[in-house]
């Protein structure tokens, strides 16, 4: 059998995937320290901030996502121009909802900073006010450029996103670093690179997809019209994924507000146990993406004995990689507390929730996470979604009350409710998987 992706080809896709995420988590750690020197408040008021934007940014990937598996699909049938019509299509879908996204976020900041944000010190208040005001504006410049980076991914060159994730944190570490240290400009040093930096990343990428000669490309002239047909099957896939990852991030969201009332230590320690959680998992996040191409092509193929194939060595190396990165991240962690500078109660909550989250991350992550991505692939995106969603607020929403504030575990306790949620999922996806039916989907 001749398989569609040779050890050289996933080297091409995988390798500039785990430098893009790398370089992203990086450059918010090396952010973090920064605005920490500011203080602890800023660093609570920027992470507050991060967690809504978060739910922005994961819903329009997700949507991005179900233009990338459509217009993978049509590359397994040979039907490139399809594809890059599949592709114009989620670029305008995306591009419309992210203006209406930004514009809600201004009316209704004062709902966001009063209630959302729960009952905060008035210093962090400000803080989160001073960064929502500045990195609003991002909004849609950010979802265009992750809907770019996705076609480009679907094509299997993550070569291009890497380069464009390097010029983004270029831009916002040197900026922050001048604002912050420079001009003494606070957390809105810390909000104004970003800005810039997404504004460049997007207008760059959607330029570089312009080219006719890209295997994917934004058909010219551009015909600013709705594809019924098309937008139904991206939608399709889109809409389940970015309800599932809006529910999650909502529940995050909550979750949070649980945290808020644990106290300031609290809300820096969990601000930098998810900067440091996210690098041990930045080896599955870039497999994830990986499985999505590869998958999509496969499927569209018709060919699922290397869905299957495809998928349990990526599960394989996934595995291993985890174990790699989270052995960095325990062997680290010291000097990352030092680094950070926190009091000693803030210091003593991240140093507990991180050893704990680097043991879950290599046992069950990879099936909770990157396994369900050839589901989504394979247009299996109903039951997905469900299992995500009910896992999520069951066990992760309320066993984080009820561990945190009934057992009075506080941080710890929420930690520990991600992690169940973590195992629920996996027992679901994996007898998913093994059912075949997926196959149907």
């Amino acid at each position: 059998m001749e398989y569609r992706f040779s050890n050289q080809d996933l080297r091409k896709l995988i390798i500039p995937l785990i430098i893009e995420q790398f370089l992203q988590i990086s450059v918010g750690l090396v952010d973090s320290v920064m605005v920490a020197s500011v203080g602890e408040a800023a660093v609570s008021g920027v992470s507050l901030v991060d967690s809504v934007f978060i739910l922005f940014i994961n819903v329009f990937s997700a949507l991005a996502t179900g233009g990338a598996v459509v217009a993978g699909q049509y590359i397994g049938r040979k039907d490139a121009e399809t594809g890059c019509r599949a592709a114009w299509q989620m670029l305008l879908f995306v591009g419309a909802l992210s203006i209406l996204v930004m514009a809600a976020c201004y009316v209704f900041r004062d709902f966001i900073l009063y209630q959302v944000f729960g009952d905060i010190d008035e210093q962090v208040r400000h803080n989160s006010k001073v960064f929502l005001l500045i990195v609003s504006a991002s909004i849609p410049f950010i979802a265009l450029y992750n809907a770019g980076a996705a076609i480009f991914r679907v094509m299997g060159n993550s070569k291009i996103a890497m380069q464009m994730s390097l010029l983004m944190n270029g831009i916002n570490l040197v900026g922050i670093a001048i604002l912050i240290y420079g001009f003494h400009f606070g957390v809105a040093g810390a909000g104004i690179p970003t800005l810039v930096a997404r504004v460049a990343a997007a207008v760059i990428i959607i330029v570089l997809l312009c080219d006719q000669k890209r295997l994917l490309h934004l058909p010219r002239p551009f015909v600013f019209r709705i594809d019924k047909t098309l937008l139904k099957r991206i939608l399709y896939i889109g809409v389940p994924n970015g309800l599932e990852n809006s529910m999650f991030q909502l529940g995050k969201i909550l979750v949070l507000s649980l945290v808020s009332g644990f106290g300031t230590a609290a809300i820096a320690a969990n601000a930098i146990g998810n900067y440091v959680a996210m690098f041990a998992i930045l080896p599955g996040i870039a497999l994830g993406y990986t499985t999505i191409t590869v998958v999509s092509q496969c499927v569209g193929a018709g060919d699922y004995q290397q869905v299957r194939y495809y998928t349990k060595k990526l599960i394989k190396l996934c595995y291993v990689s985890m174990l790699a990165f989270n052995g960095v991240v325990v062997l680290a962690l010291p000097l990352i507390l030092h680094v950070y500078g926190l009091s000693d109660l803030a210091s003593h909550y991240a140093r507990q929730i991180l050893l704990y989250h680097a043991v879950c991350a290599v046992t069950i992550w990879p099936l909770s996470f990157t396994l369900p991505n050839t589901l989504r692939a394979s247009n299996d995106v109903s039951l997905t979604m469900l299992i995500s969603i009910l896992s999520m607020w069951i066990f992760r929403v309320g066993f984080s009350y009820l561990l945190g504030l009934y057992f009075h575990l506080e941080l710890f306790g929420v930690w520990i409710a991600m992690t169940i949620d973590w195992l629920v999922r996996a027992i679901c996806f994996v007898l998913r998987y093994k059912s075949g039916k997926w196959k149907k989907g």
